[in-house]
């Protein structure tokens, strides 16, 4: 039977980050992807004008139909936009003990907010607790432990914090110098990196955490997941293209 994954996270109706960029890398892994779009932007990889949350009803049923199909075990979730979104999403992952990697998603590429007020307190009170692993990024990082993040030594004492609501954090290094830092349980893990002069990085968090997902529905450990999306990443900007990565790179 061919594996199968879904992503819960917004549309982005330019095809370079959300769902459609998460959809991309599911099929470039040979991964069947479904998907629950939690809001609708108005957006391309420049400007973000609009923003249209979806019903908490509707998003339920989304995911109740997926799961009376699909045998689903690992997902991932991006852009969730409000407080009652993320509570709803939570009672989701707990009825059907998903495994879930989340991408806490609240500035776009372009600068423009994601998220509602109350969105960071909810997603350390409700969804971070029942995370596989979270992948934030430096900014991201900064908002949910409110410590500034100016150095590797930082982002190490940042994961650690953030492991309090969950046993492993990645903090991604593209806005810095390009080094992840994996901490999983104290172990902390350094994975290398150089910083790529390249405008096509509209989507790449979107994109590192579906690669994530994949590499461990293949049955990669979570250190060996988290380089080789490292890499899938890099490559995917490098043949990207319209300021946005290129996940069929492989092909």
């Amino acid at each position: 039977m061919k594996k199968s994954t879904m992503t819960i996270a917004g549309l982005d109706p330019s095809g370079g980050a959300g769902i459609i960029a998460d959809l991309k890398t599911f099929n470039s892994y040979n991964i069947y992807g479904t998907s629950v779009i939690t809001a609708l932007t108005a957006q391309n990889p420049k400007k973000v004008t609009n923003i249209m949350a979806i019903d908490t009803n509707f998003i339920i049923e989304q995911i109740d139909l997926i799961m009376d199909e699909y045998p689903i075990e690992y997902i991932k979730t991006g852009m969730l936009y409000s407080d009652k979104i993320i509570k709803v999403i939570s009672k989701k992952i707990k009825e059907y003990n998903l495994k879930t990697i989340v991408d806490p998603v609240m500035v776009s590429e372009s600068g423009s907010n994601l998220v509602d007020k109350t969105y960071i307190d909810s997603m350390k009170k409700y969804l971070l607790p029942l995370a596989y692993i979270i992948t934030p990024n430096i900014n991201e990082a900064e908002k949910l432990s409110n410590i500034t993040i100016k150095t590797e030594e930082d982002m190490i004492t940042t994961s650690k914090l953030l492991n309090k609501y969950t046993n492993t954090t990645i903090i991604t290094g593209g806005h810095m110098q390009g080094t992840d830092i994996l901490c999983i349980d104290d172990e902390i893990y350094k994975i290398k990196g150089n910083l790529i002069k390249s405008n096509n990085t509209h989507g790449t968090g979107c994109t590192y955490s579906s690669s994530i997902t994949c590499e461990l529905i293949n049955n990669k450990t979570i250190h060996d997941a988290a380089i080789n999306s490292k890499n899938y990443v890099k490559e995917s900007i490098k043949q990207g293209y319209y300021n946005t990565p290129n996940q069929f790179w492989k092909k």
